[in-house]
């Protein structure tokens, strides 16, 4: 389990905070407030960027918290710049550390609840949490925060999305 958890997660995030920074050198380069870009959004009825961000944040949290039988925090969401952005990923980050990878191995099998539409909870097993939940929403948040920016005209590839500031 933390072979096909942590090093997804931070490679994930590290790509995240390499797009927003792409976020940050776009709006210096073209003179225009960075927090255009906090509003962003592709659709009236989604997310806008800021939340895209803070969101896939979440997911990772959340799940940590989840897999080691804790309540997950809340956080105000009350980020308004892309740095401040930088920094929420930043802490995820540093959080992510702090979980050893013996706490997760062998608990493939572990029940994990969480609430679900109209006050009810889904119960599965933690790894298809982690393969059928966890992963595919933190990708999910990910590539609309990607495209929310590429949508509004920052110079960034696919590669920028599978490498990260690794970007060949």
């Amino acid at each position: 389990m933390s072979s096909a958890s942590l090093p997804v997660f931070r490679q994930s995030l590290g790509h995240l905070r390499h797009i927003v920074q792409k976020g940050i050198n776009d709006a210096q380069a073209r003179s225009y407030a960075p927090q255009v870009l906090m509003q962003a959004r592709l659709a009236p009825d989604m997310l806008p960027f800021s939340r895209q961000v803070t969101v896939a944040c979440d997911v990772v949290k959340i799940w940590g918290h989840r897999m080691q039988g804790l309540e997950p925090p809340k956080y105000p969401n009350d980020e308004t710049t892309l740095e401040q952005l930088q920094d929420r990923i930043d802490q995820t980050l540093a959080w992510l550390a702090t979980i050893p990878a013996d706490v997760l191995d062998g608990t493939e099998e572990q029940s994990i609840t969480m609430p679900a539409s109209n006050g009810q909870t889904q119960t599965m097993y933690s790894e298809d949490y982690l393969k059928h939940w966890a992963i595919p929403n933190l990708f999910f948040h990910i590539t609309t925060a990607y495209a929310i920016l590429r949508h509004n005209g920052v110079p960034l590839g696919k590669r920028d999305f599978l490498y990260g500031p690794d970007t060949p």
